[in-house]
């Protein structure tokens, strides 16, 4: 198993203490302001809440996929999408209040947050403590290249931080700060290996599909997690690279998983919620575990 060091102290945010929140898209008093240093949650719950649950183009106004979690130790994003940063911020959660960040695969929509996430912890937050992202290979070259895309030689900028950039193998368990991460190699054309990611943290499996048609790699991913996180871009449409409601509910009972939501829905799969039997996730919405 990989190793990487656990990070300093961290901050966090104003996370409600209800098991759901309203959505993360409203204008809200009090969810405007990131506040960097209020404590972790102390009560051994682990606390998710979807920053994003949107598609790549943002159906439905919702965020594009971002995932905070707190363990009461480590917080952490799943995923960190272009418009990840907009969102942090309408939850009054800073950036120097993440240890860490997992991406699964490397689309804009899943990773093209962290340029500005990296930058607003160099001059907003002024942020000081380490911070991890974890990815699939290839992770540091093309962050690099999106920050000299966005901004020309910010890639290279001296901080008061350091940022580990974590290349993770197929099949390889690391540990990332202290999260025990599995990463499963799913089907999505990305231009790197696209992964499903199991997270181990604070006695709580969390899995999650990243981006992906189905495959039998997420019986394993799923089989004894806590919350399985999983894509349904679709509602019964055929599309390569994606699943759809139909297909997700054919084998559904081969997930075994204690509790499912989907998210990175898209026009069609919005529109037709109703008909829809699993729980679906919303901006704004907290689940604890």
């Amino acid at each position: 198993m990989n190793a990487i060091n656990s990070m300093g102290p961290i901050a966090g945010d104003r996370s409600s203490n209800g098991a759901h929140s309203g959505s993360g898209n409203a204008d809200c008093a009090g969810g405007s302001v990131a506040v960097p240093d209020s404590a972790p949650s102390a009560d051994g719950k682990v606390r998710l809440r979807f920053l994003g649950s949107g598609d790549n183009f943002g159906s439905g106004g919702r965020f594009q996929a971002c995932i905070h979690v707190d363990t009461g130790t480590t917080r952490f994003l799943m995923d960190c999408g272009a418009s990840s940063l907009i969102a942090m911020k309408r939850a009054g959660i800073s950036s120097a209040a993440i240890d860490a960040i997992l991406i699964s695969h490397l689309h804009g929509d899943h990773f093209g947050g962290i340029p500005f996430f990296i930058l607003d912890a160099q001059l907003i937050s002024r942020r000081e403590t380490p911070l991890v992202i974890a990815g699939p290979p290839g992770l540091e070259q093309r962050i690099r290249e999106a920050m000299e895309i966005f901004y020309p030689g910010s890639s290279g900028v001296e901080r008061k931080f350091a940022v580990q950039h974590v290349e993770m193998n197929e099949g390889e368990t690391t540990d990332v700060g202290g999260l025990i991460v599995h990463p499963v190699r799913v089907i999505h054309g990305s231009g790197s290996p696209p992964y499903a990611l199991r997270v181990e943290c604070a006695g709580k499996i969390i899995a999650y599909s990243g981006d992906t048609e189905w495959t039998e790699s997420l019986r394993t991913v799923a089989d004894g997690a806590d919350l399985f996180i999983c894509e349904s871009y679709f509602f019964e449409k055929q599309m390569k690279n994606h699943i759809n409601y139909r297909t997700l509910m054919v084998h559904r009972a081969e997930l075994g998983c204690k509790r499912l939501i989907i998210t990175h829905m898209g026009e069609e799969m919005l529109s037709r919620l109703g008909e829809v039997e699993l729980e679906v996730a919303e901006d704004g919405m907290e689940v604890i575990l």
